[in-house]
C-alpha cells in the first residue's frame, strides 16, 4: 500500500505571489521558485508575447520591425543579466534565481496598475483636473510604483540594504536604457551624414 500522495504546489500561487508582492508584502516571494526551470518559466511569456506580435504583423502581410523585437528583447534580457552580475559581486547569487523569477513574474502587474491609474486619472479628470496634467501624473505614478516595485524586490529576494537595493535598481535601468537607447541615437545620427554623403 503506497502512502499518501505528494502536495500539489497551489495552482493559482503565481498569481497570489505577484499579487502579494504588487502589495509590498515579501511573503509573496515563497510562491516563486528557485531553480533555473522556475526563471525560464517565468521569462518565457515575456519572450513570447513580441515574437508572436511579429508573426501576426507577417501574416498579415507587414513588414516585421527586427529593430523594435530587439529593443524589446534586450529590455527583457539585460536586467536579469546585470542584476545577476550584480548579485554574484554582493555575495547573493545564491538568492538570484527567486529573484530574477518574481521579477519576471511581477512584470505583469504593471498594467493591472496602470489601468487601475487610469481609473483613478479619469475620475481625477472629471473632478476638474486638466486632461494634460493627468497624462503626467498617470505617467509618473506608474514609472514610480514601477521602480519601487523592482527595489522592493531587490531589497527582500536579495536581502540587500537599502543602498545596495537603490543601487541595483538605478544601475540596471540605467544601463538596460543606454543599451536600447544609445544604438538609436547613433543610428539617427548617422542617417544625417549619409544623406550629405549622398
Amino acid at each position: 500500500m503506497s502512502g499518501p500522495a505528494p502536495k500539489a504546489a497551489p495552482r493559482f500561487g503565481i498569481l497570489l505571489g505577484i499579487l502579494r508582492l504588487a502589495r509590498g508584502r515579501a511573503d509573496g516571494l515563497a510562491q516563486f521558485g528557485d531553480t533555473r526551470q522556475a526563471f525560464l518559466a517565468s521569462l518565457f511569456p515575456l519572450v513570447a508575447f513580441p515574437l508572436i506580435g511579429e508573426v501576426f504583423v507577417a501574416l498579415r502581410g507587414g513588414m516585421p520591425s527586427l529593430t523594435d523585437l530587439l529593443a524589446t528583447l534586450c529590455a527583457l534580457l539585460a536586467p536579469p543579466v546585470l542584476s545577476h552580475a550584480l548579485a554574484r559581486r554582493w555575495g547573493r547569487e545564491a538568492q538570484w534565481p527567486r529573484f530574477a523569477t518574481a521579477f519576471n513574474w511581477c512584470q505583469w502587474a504593471i498594467p493591472a496598475i496602470a489601468f487601475l491609474l487610469l481609473l483613478a486619472m479619469s475620475l481625477l479628470i472629471a473632478l476638474g483636473m486638466p486632461n494634460e496634467a493627468a497624462g503626467h501624473l498617470w505617467i509618473l505614478s506608474l514609472a514610480g510604483y514601477g521602480v519601487w516595485l523592482h527595489w522592493f524586490l531587490a531589497r527582500r529576494a536579495l536581502d540587500l540594504t537599502v543602498i545596495r537595493a537603490v543601487a541595483l535598481v538605478v544601475i540596471v535601468n540605467a544601463a538596460t536604457v543606454a543599451m536600447i537607447v544609445g544604438p538609436l541615437l547613433i543610428a539617427n545620427m548617422a542617417e544625417p551624414s549619409e544623406r550629405l554623403g549622398g
